[in-house]
């Protein structure tokens, strides 16, 4: 489902915020060279990562879901100084690409690129996080909204993105559709959670804003 149509999309980036060029060069790499490259945060959803960032500021960011490394870049730009972010994926495969392009980047010392189970690694984790974006497996998403709340600083944030699920949260669930069911619950209990705000923006596939008061 398009949330909008392409031409007003195409008026939105071109009023956003020009894409670094380094992420411009790993948005045309993924799509040229990886497998669903729509998973990919690309040049619109990018900038308002970037923006986000850069109002909260914040010090330790965790992001569960690398991909290609591109929302990582983009969280990067708007750590406070000192900042670090530790993103965490399972794949393998896309670790080459990954590191290649944060060495590039002049915050290759401040991201972390882990591989691993973020359900295994989550817990033993001693930092506190002022922001966690969550873009993983959407089987674990209440999974990993349940572990962040316990790594948020007070007035932290929680970004989750792809919560409209292609306009399926909509639509009768099949019963085997587990994702959308999980997005459809996970949607209704942050909203039914009295210890955060949160604002659902229908940017892309949908990227669910959450505070803890």
């Amino acid at each position: 489902m398009e949330f909008i149509s392409q031409k007003l999309d195409d008026y939105v980036c071109a009023h956003s915020e020009d894409e670094p060029v380094l992420l411009y060069d790993l948005n045309r790499d993924t799509h040229l060279n990886v497998l669903r490259p729509r998973m990919l945060s690309g040049h619109f959803q990018g900038r308002v990562l970037s923006m986000l960032s850069h109002m909260i500021q914040p010090k330790n960011v965790l992001e569960i879901g690398t991909y290609t490394g591109y929302s990582a870049l983009c969280f990067a730009e708007g750590l406070a100084d000192g900042g670090k972010i530790t993103t965490i994926d399972k794949n393998e495969e896309l670790e080459d690409l990954v590191n290649e392009y944060v060495a590039k980047s002049e915050f290759k010392d401040q991201i972390k690129c882990v591989i691993g189970d973020a359900m295994d690694l989550i817990p033993s984790m001693k930092e506190v996080f002022d922001l966690v974006f969550i873009d993983a497996d959407k089987s674990n998403y209440i999974n990993y909204y349940n572990m962040a709340m316990t790594k948020l600083s007070p007035g932290g944030y929680i970004i989750i993105d792809n919560v409209l699920w292609s306009g399926k949260v909509l639509e009768d669930v099949e019963p085997n559709d587990e994702d959308t069911q999980v997005l459809v619950d996970l949607n209704r209990i942050v909203h039914e959670d009295s210890r955060v705000q949160e604002v659902l923006f229908p940017i892309r596939d949908g990227l669910l804003v959450i505070r803890k008061k």
